[in-house]
């Protein structure tokens, strides 16, 4: 018997022709489009963005942002970055007609602060949408971080750009995000000069009624670092029934606070990193409780840095110590999901009107939702991956759309090594009873 062995390809011979129209590079976005159409957004933003007629661009707003939406899932972080659905057969998967990216880039200078507002409600109703699918907490408990960072600009006609605390010029927005899975539950574009807590009082109301309309009716506790510390919120946050454990800042009384303290009452941290030493302890401050935590290095370094520094926050959790602060030190998780943010469609800020740059943040943060919730929904229990992981496993697989007696077909790779995954996650999808 003959043994034949397989072609290998010779590359330098290799013959390139960009000429089917049937190939899509990301058939994963199947996934995305499919939930996106479940839960309605397209209508949604219909319903809801009433851009005025005499302004450019302002036709056909739900299919733009739906464009933009597909886009951005598939890793776009500027407007010509959306050409990618107009090549081979990825329209015909996304309904039809794609606009080109100028097209699209003239529709978000439409938007005026109003529209934004318009914007955000899409976002707000497509979360109760997706937390009564099966993305949400239930009665579960919610943990929300709350943070802001500095997102870079180039160039010098970026109308609202500014040098920020971190000394980059650029915007800076403000987040809400949901602890373990990474979803963005609010988001406002503020000038880059805006102080870390502008707004955050408003910011916080709107995030309770919020997550009131989506649902949430368990515990709700909100982490934040003492850039948000603020007494009219943290008397929102009581008023609204949420619990709270949020970072002081080193005011004249934190000191002799901590001061009270006796010395017997610091107990150790056992997981504290090693060539570390760490304690925490516990006093009343303001009727508040005021948990802190103090670290200081050892070995050879101890020489240079020999005293405590000291990191207090307040709460009004009633957990032992332990508990309370290990969880506050958890915060820093938000950071995986601005990460994520920064690492796609926020990367770059398109435009020079500030109010087009908000809406693009506002369909960037839904974007990153819609790819969040295929995961919690398509594959539940599954571990919650980064943005990356997801769209590398479940979104860029290469495929070829064919037509048989009016049915299409989309072929994959042979041997993708999460097709079972991707299957079941469309399969879950699918499933899910379509929102008029």
């Amino acid at each position: 018997m003959v043994k034949h062995e397989p072609a290998v390809v010779k590359l330098d011979a290799l013959r390139v022709a960009c000429d089917d129209e049937r190939l899509v590079s990301d058939a994963g976005v199947t996934l995305v489009a499919t939930l996106a159409s479940r839960l309605g957004v397209e209508r949604l933003v219909q319903r809801y963005v009433r851009l005025r007629d005499d302004r450019p661009g302002a036709a056909n707003a739900g299919r733009k942002v739906m464009a933009l939406l597909y886009a951005m899932t598939l890793g776009a972080d500027s407007i010509d970055d959306c050409e990618l659905l107009r090549a081979g057969g990825t329209h015909r998967l996304l309904g039809g007609w794609t606009p080109a990216p100028s097209t699209l880039g003239t529709f978000l200078r439409a938007f005026t602060f109003g529209h934004v507002r318009q914007l955000d409600r899409v976002l707000a109703e497509a979360l109760t949408r997706a937390w009564r699918a099966g993305a949400g907490p239930g009665n579960g408990r919610l943990v929300l971080d709350l943070d802001s960072f500095v997102g870079e600009v180039h160039g010098y006609d970026k109308q609202g750009a500014a040098f920020g605390y971190t000394g980059q010029r650029g915007y800076h927005p403000l987040v809400a995000t949901r602890a373990g899975t990474g979803e963005v539950l609010h988001v406002r574009l503020r000038k880059g000069s805006a102080g870390s807590a502008r707004g955050v009082v408003r910011f916080a109301q709107e995030l309770i009624a919020r997550l009131r309309r989506a649902g949430a009716c368990g515990e709700t506790l909100v982490r934040a670092d003492s850039a948000f510390w603020n007494n009219k919120l943290i008397a929102r946050l009581e008023q609204a029934g949420w619990r709270y454990s949020i970072s002081v800042r080193l005011q004249h009384w934190v000191p002799e606070a901590i001061a009270q303290i006796p010395e017997s009452a610091w107990r150790p941290l056992e997981d504290y990193p090693e060539g570390g030493e760490a304690q925490i302890a516990e006093t009343r401050a303001g009727g508040r409780r005021l948990c802190v935590r103090r670290t200081r290095l050892l070995g050879a370094q101890a020489e240079l840095w020999p005293d405590w520094r000291y990191f207090p926050f307040v709460t009004n959790r009633s957990e032992p110590l332990e508990v309370v602060e290990a969880e506050h030190r958890q915060h820093a998780v938000v950071e995986l999901a601005i990460r994520d943010l920064k690492d796609q469609a926020l990367a770059h800020f398109p435009s020079g009107v500030f109010s087009a740059n908000s809406a693009w943040t506002v369909i960037a943060c839904l974007a990153h939702d819609l790819l969040r919730w295929s995961g919690l929904i398509g594959l539940p229990g599954e571990t919650v991956r980064c943005a990356r992981t997801l769209r590398r496993r479940l979104l860029a697989i290469p495929g070829r759309l064919t037509r048989s007696a009016r049915t299409f077909t989309l072929h994959l790779p042979a041997r993708w090594p999460w097709q079972h995954d991707f299957v079941r996650a469309l399969a879950r999808i699918r499933a899910v009873p379509a929102f008029a």
